[in-house]
C-alpha cells in the first residue's frame, strides 16, 4: 500500500510538471504570435513560423518573382510616360520656334468712298498727248475728230529725271493725276498719237504710284520719281488699240510695322477701228482708259499664330507630369527595397526557427 501510493505521488507531480511547462510553452508561443502580429502590422504580412512547413517553396518564389515583375511593369510605365512628357516638350518648342519663323498671311478689306488720287507716269517718249479728260459712269463720249487735238482737262505735270538703273540716261515723264472718285466710277480717259517710231513695236510705257497729292507736295521730284520707278512696276499699252486698266490697291504691313503699296490691274484690249482716211492715217493712236475696279483697299499682313501663354502652360503641364513620374518611381524604388528587407527578415527568421 504504501509503495502504490509513493508510485502515486510521483505519478501526479510529473503530471502537474508536464502540465506546467506545457502552459509555459503555450504562453510563450502566444506571446511570439501576438508579436509576429504587431509586426505585420507594421510591416505587411509575414508568413507564421506554424505555416512555413505548409508553404512551399514554390508558392514563396512565386510571390516573389510576382511582386518583382509588377515592380518593373510600374518602373517602365513612368519612363514609358517620361518619354512622352519630354517629347511633348521638345515638340511644343519646336512648333513655336516654326510658328515664329513662318507667320501666316492674314487679308482684309478696307471699304472707301474715295481713294487718294494715284499718280500715272507716262513714258511717250515721241507721242504727243492729244486728249485727256475725267468721264463719269463708264461713259466716254465719242470721239469727234479722232487724230487731232483734243480737250485736255485733266491735272498733268511735265519731269525729266535721271534713270534709277542707268546713270546719265535721262527720262521724261508725264503724270497724270488718276481717278479719284470710285462710288461715281470715275475714269480717265487719254489719248495719243504718234507720226513714225524707230521701234520695232509701237508702245507706251507707264507706272502707277500711290498718291499724286504726295508728288505734288515733294520738295525732289526727280528723286521721287526715282523711288517710285524702284518700288513700282512699269506697265504698257500698245498702238491702234484702246487698253481699259481696272486698278485695285493692295498694302501690306511689313513685320517692322512699315507699309508697303502696291498696284494690281486688270486690263482688257479693244481694236481700234480706224475710219480716218487712208492719207490721214500715217500716224499711229494710242488710246487708255484708267479705273478703280472696286472701293475695296485689299490689307495684307503676317500674323504670327504662336501664342506663348499656350506654349507655357503646356510647357508647365509637361514638367508637373515629369515631377509626378519621378516622384512616382521614387516610390517604386523605396516600396522594391522595403519588399527586398522583408525578405531577408524572413528568410533569417526561417533560419532561426531551423536552428
Amino acid at each position: 500500500m504504501a509503495r502504490a501510493m509513493i508510485r502515486r505521488d510521483i505519478a501526479g507531480s510529473y503530471r502537474e510538471l508536464s502540465d506546467a511547462g506545457t502552459e509555459e510553452r503555450t504562453c510563450n508561443s502566444e506571446l511570439v504570435d501576438e508579436a509576429d502580429a504587431e509586426e505585420d502590422d507594421v510591416n505587411g504580412p509575414v508568413i507564421q513560423g506554424g505555416e512555413l512547413g505548409s508553404t512551399s517553396p514554390f508558392s514563396i518564389f512565386g510571390k516573389v518573382c510576382l511582386k518583382n515583375t509588377f515592380a518593373v511593369i510600374l518602373i517602365f510605365i513612368y519612363l514609358l510616360l517620361m518619354s512622352v512628357a519630354v517629347f511633348l516638350a521638345y515638340q511644343t518648342i519646336t512648333d513655336f520656334r516654326e510658328k515664329l519663323k513662318h507667320p501666316v498671311m492674314s487679308v482684309s478689306f478696307q471699304e472707301v468712298l474715295k481713294y487718294d488720287a494715284p499718280g500715272i507716269a507716262l513714258y511717250p517718249d515721241k507721242a504727243e498727248l492729244l486728249s485727256c479728260k475725267h468721264h463719269y459712269h463708264d461713259r466716254i463720249q465719242l470721239m469727234v475728230n479722232p487724230g487731232q487735238q483734243g480737250e485736255i482737262d485733266c491735272t498733268k505735270e511735265h519731269i525729266s529725271y535721271t534713270d534709277p538703273y542707268r546713270n546719265k540716261t535721262l527720262k521724261s515723264a508725264l503724270i497724270i493725276r488718276g481717278p479719284q472718285d470710285v462710288r461715281k466710277k470715275e475714269l480717265v480717259f487719254l489719248q495719243f498719237h504718234l507720226n513714225k517710231t524707230e521701234e520695232d513695236f509701237s508702245a507706251i510705257n507707264y507706272l502707277l504710284f500711290s498718291s499724286f497729292k504726295r508728288f505734288q507736295e515733294s520738295s525732289d521730284k526727280a528723286q521721287f520719281m526715282q523711288d517710285c520707278e524702284r518700288s513700282y512696276s512699269i506697265w504698257t499699252f500698245s498702238g491702234s488699240f484702246r487698253t481699259w486698266v481696272k486698278m485695285s490697291l493692295v498694302k501690306t504691313t511689313e513685320e517692322d510695322g512699315s507699309e508697303s503699296v502696291e498696284f494690281r490691274q486688270e486690263s482688257t484690249v479693244v481694236r481700234y477701228n480706224d475710219d480716218r482716211p487712208v492719207s490721214e492715217q500715217t500716224d499711229q493712236l494710242f488710246f487708255v482708259v484708267f479705273e478703280w475696279k472696286d472701293p475695296f483697299i485689299q490689307e495684307v499682313r503676317d500674323i504670327i499664330t504662336a501664342n506663348q501663354w499656350n506654349t507655357i502652360a503646356i510647357l508647365c503641364g509637361v514638367f508637373l507630369a515629369l515631377f509626378k513620374a519621378a516622384e512616382f518611381a521614387n516610390l517604386s524604388v523605396k516600396w522594391m527595397i522595403k519588399i527586398k528587407k522583408r525578405q531577408q527578415k524572413r528568410k533569417a527568421q526561417e533560419l532561426n526557427q531551423m536552428s
